[in-house]
């Protein structure tokens, strides 16, 4: 389904030709972009140059920290999970919609830097529409420029423990009665860590193949849009990575932070009411790696 027809592509480029090119190189200029908003004017920020991204993840993959630590930049805006909500994921011209409203600086979260910002993006979680409607998203971020971050962990076995562990909470919410998918103390990680959940090792093979093969579907569908693959256990154990991330988005380097606090540590079997099932389960399979220690 084609998104971009001629009087769209015409309108694209009369807003680039209004702002100077000229310090910005050749094969940059498709990534390049300085958004009008309809709901304000940037002003003397109207011909500062924006990039769009997209963090493209799954649910507990560190995304939520990842995200954190880009917002704490201050010519970043990350808007959370924008199409969490199904009602705006109904169809591929809904998506498009919503889209040009982020990717124009007229979406406002509590992310919202000022008119200046450098880089302007979001979190896009694999199962909200992206499968679904891939090839049109695809055709999207190539003509619109569009950075795709993918953001994955390689040890699907900690991702199925902390899913597991976050879909219990929402029930039980542990932490002072309230539903908590991250926390900012190590109290109350400590509190959410208590739950170790039991995993279904009949079954445990055959989902984390199918966990493999959806990372690799996901890096499929946007290769040919720009894109950066990091994974969580790198982006813990080595901060060069977060220079890799801004330098992927041309922005000055800053000391990124953030107050989340992990809440899954130490060895997998120590997080496992059945940990001695689920080692027998993976021993002499491509998976006992993942029950050590990985940070």
């Amino acid at each position: 389904m084609a998104y971009f027809k001629d009087n769209n592509l015409q309108k694209i480029d009369l807003i680039q030709k209004s702002c100077s090119t000229s310090r910005i190189e050749k094969s940059e200029i498709p990534y390049v972009h300085f958004p009008k908003p309809k709901t304000y004017s940037r002003q003397e920020c109207a011909c500062n140059p924006v990039r769009f991204f997209a963090i493209i993840s799954m649910q507990r993959s560190g995304s939520g920290w990842f995200e954190t630590l880009l917002n704490s930049h201050e010519n970043v805006s990350s808007n959370g999970e924008i199409f969490g909500a199904r009602d705006r994921r109904t169809n591929i011209s809904m998506i498009y919609r919503i889209l040009d409203k982020v990717y124009n600086l007229d979406w406002y979260s509590s992310a919202s830097k000022n008119e200046c910002s450098a880089a302007v993006g979001f979190k896009w979680m694999i199962n909200q529409g992206l499968t679904e409607y891939h090839e049109g998203i695809a055709e999207y971020f190539k003509k619109r420029g569009v950075h795709a971050i993918y953001l994955f962990r390689r040890n699907h076995l900690r991702r199925m423990i902390s899913l597991i562990s976050n879909v219990y909470d929402k029930n039980a919410k542990l932490v002072n009665g309230t539903h908590k998918s991250h926390v900012h103390s190590p109290q109350e990680a400590q509190i959410l860590a208590r739950y170790k959940p039991s995993l279904n090792t009949t079954q445990l093979i055959s989902n984390l193949k199918n966990e493999e093969r959806t990372t690799s579907q996901a890096l499929e569908y946007f290769k040919r849009s720009r894109n950066i693959v990091l994974y969580y256990e790198d982006v813990v154990r080595n901060h060069t990575k977060l220079i890799d991330v801004q330098d992927f988005l041309k922005l000055p380097h800053r000391n990124l932070t953030s107050h989340q606090v992990k809440i899954h540590t130490g060895t997998l079997s120590t997080q496992i009411e059945n940990g001695e099932d689920v080692q027998r389960t993976l021993k002499g399979t491509p998976y006992e790696s993942f029950l050590r220690l990985d940070y």
